[in-house]
């Protein structure tokens, strides 16, 4: 009796695992592709009305307007839209699925300097949340581990895969680190005041840090003794790996790149930068990019203009900056909501099209996949999609099709699943 009972049991949970499992990853693509008729936002500022795009094997091999032959299967996108496939950068997607079950949370390690541990061997790439991204036209991210003074190594992955292996896109492309702040919150608890006061162990901190950086650089040259966390820092200071600094404040933004630059870092990007905008002749001059924080926030300091979080991508344009957009400090399911930063920075006074750069053209120069991913050319993955829409905009960015390396993938989730349930329990008589 209680081994048919444990059956059954069984039986049960793989029924709901099926019921609630991602979908599919797509097959490789087997046939030409023609999409006609759409008007094509080819992610670098240009836009080309009634297009026609061809890709085979993965690869765009054509594409213009109606001077280009269909070959293949043609898909009419008369009236729609077309875009490359949208990049979430610096998020732990597919490294936490839910917060409160800690089995199944693996961005953030033991440790304060651990430039060695690798967030893509952690990656899930059967998550419901990175799932979920995809009817926005979230297709690519940059898996980014958390915590720490140096939390990891990042890679970037594409969202319709079996597993890590297949996602990934760019194996270990940076090296994440928090900067110290020079300020800090009182400790209550400690009997302190509460608000923000100066923080007394910043340049102590900054010190260890420095410290660390000039040990690694001798190492590359003078090892006596394997080091992973050294050893691991290497591309830094090669130019093989960009150093990305999570860091808002304008002195702790300087402070950064001055160390970095003065220590051997060759590539150094700016994560968040919400003061960023005070100092762009530095950040030019040192040739310096920001993934500048989501702009549905509200502002960091009372002082602030009220609609500075939506207008500071657009400072930083009009600055001459590289820039792009991420929202670390939002919840994982909160990227789906990407391409709609976009959307309310062109309400700020952006053009359209200089605002779709942030999260197609632009990042993918800031993260360096931008000779495959991010615009949309002849010679790139074919990884687009079509929108009925505006894809800036929540209430006509509706996909219909969407395509990473030329595969077709499914943009069903359980959200989809579950909307379709319901509307179906409840339109019935």
């Amino acid at each position: 009796m209680k081994k048919a009972t444990n059956i059954l049991l069984a039986a049960a949970f793989s029924l709901g695992i099926t019921a609630f499992a991602q979908q599919t990853p797509a097959p490789v693509q087997k046939e030409v592709i023609t999409i006609t008729g759409a008007t094509a936002h080819t992610g670098d500022g240009n836009v080309i009305e009634n297009s026609v795009i061809v890709f085979e094997n993965g690869t765009i091999t054509a594409m213009g307007g109606t001077e280009v032959a269909t070959q293949g299967r043609v898909i009419n996108a008369q009236g729609k839209h077309i875009y490359p496939g949208f990049i979430a950068p610096a998020k732990p997607l597919g490294l936490v699925e839910i917060n409160a079950v800690r089995a199944s949370d693996d961005q953030d390690e033991l440790g304060s300097m651990i430039p060695q541990v690798r967030s893509l061997i952690a990656y899930n790439a059967e998550s419901k949340v990175v799932e979920s991204l995809r009817p926005n036209g979230v297709l690519l991210g940059q898996i980014t581990p958390q915590g720490g003074r140096i939390s990891g190594s990042s890679s970037i992955v594409q969202f319709d895969a079996w597993n890590w292996e297949d996602a990934a896109i760019k194996v270990d492309d940076g090296i994440h680190l928090n900067w110290p702040s020079s300020f800090r919150r009182g400790r209550w608890w400690e009997g302190e005041e509460r608000g923000y006061k100066p923080n007394k162990e910043y340049n102590k901190q900054i010190d260890e840090l420095k410290q660390f950086v000039v040990n690694s650089n001798v190492y590359q040259n003078d090892a006596t003794e394997t080091n992973e966390a050294m050893k691991a820092m290497k591309g830094l200071f090669d130019g093989s790996k960009k150093l990305y600094v999570h860091v808002n404040s304008e002195k702790e933004i300087i402070d950064a790149v001055t160390t970095a630059k003065e220590n051997g870092i060759k590539e150094v990007v700016i994560v968040g930068g919400y003061e960023a905008y005070k100092i762009i002749p530095f950040l030019k001059q040192n040739n310096i990019p920001v993934l500048v924080q989501h702009t549905h926030n509200l502002p960091d300091r009372d002082d602030d203009n009220y609609d500075l979080p939506y207008k500071l991508p657009k400072l930083l344009v009009d600055g001459g900056l590289l820039v792009g957009l991420e929202n670390s400090g939002t919840s994982n399911f909160q990227v789906r909501n990407l391409p709609f930063y976009a959307g309310q920075v062109a309400g700020q006074g952006m053009d359209k099209e200089t605002a779709l750069q942030l999260i197609s053209g632009n990042t993918a120069k800031i993260l360096g996949i931008d000779a495959n991913y991010g615009t949309l050319a002849v010679g790139k993955s074919a990884t687009l999609f079509i929108s009925e829409g505006d894809a800036l905009d929540m209430r006509t960015n509706q996909l219909t099709h969407a395509f990473i390396d030329g595969r077709e993938i499914s943009l069903e989730t359980h959200q989809t699943e579950l909307w379709k349930r319901y509307m179906e329990k409840y339109s019935r008589k």
